[in-house]
């Protein structure tokens, strides 16, 4: 009876912890906005007009704080304006991105601040906040897309938010 009552736990254990996560590692290498756009405008040339394309822009962006994991890199949300029939489109890029791997990693936007210290661990949840999904891996450049309905006026940081454990890994306050 003992060894069933041991190998339940241990099971548990194994599961709720997933400690094979963290002797690996997920890059993952998508394509980053190069680059800030200058203002949106016109060219001329000769007597003619050509307008030009609207370039995609930085709105917000932030350096990565570590909290309950060692987390580095940098976060920029980036909107792509609506040009002849394409929708406007809003981005999140993680950049030379960098944490531990782990269970049930999020990618939120968050009205809250980031407190550097263990206090900071858990303010995510309280607030309000945009789930953009679960975090592609642990290194390199990702994006995201962002709710072009998000509030982007009330967003204070990034969080890579462990739902297993309901805290942060990291966060970027983001101006």
């Amino acid at each position: 009876m003992v060894v069933v009552i041991l190998a339940v736990l241990v099971g548990y254990g194994l599961y709720w912890y997933a400690p094979w996560m963290r002797m690996t590692d997920t890059t993952v290498n998508d394509a980053l906005t190069s680059g800030v756009a200058p203002d949106i405008g016109s060219a001329r040339g000769g007597d003619r007009t050509r307008t030009v394309a609207p370039q995609p822009y930085r709105v917000l962006s932030g350096t990565f704080v570590s909290q309950q994991h060692k987390t580095s890199g940098t976060a920029r949300v980036i909107r792509e304006p609506a040009y002849r029939g394409t929708p406007a489109r809003i981005t999140l890029e993680l950049a030379d991105f960098d944490t531990s791997n782990g269970p049930d990693l999020r990618v939120w936007l968050s009205d809250q601040p980031v407190k550097a210290d263990k206090s900071g661990w858990r303010v995510f949840d309280n607030g309000r906040r945009v789930e953009l999904g679960e975090l592609k891996g642990n290194k390199g450049n990702q994006t995201y897309e962002v709710p072009v309905s998000a509030d982007l006026a009330t967003v204070r940081s990034v969080t890579i938010w462990s739902g297993r454990f309901s805290v942060s890994y990291g966060a970027a306050a983001l101006s």
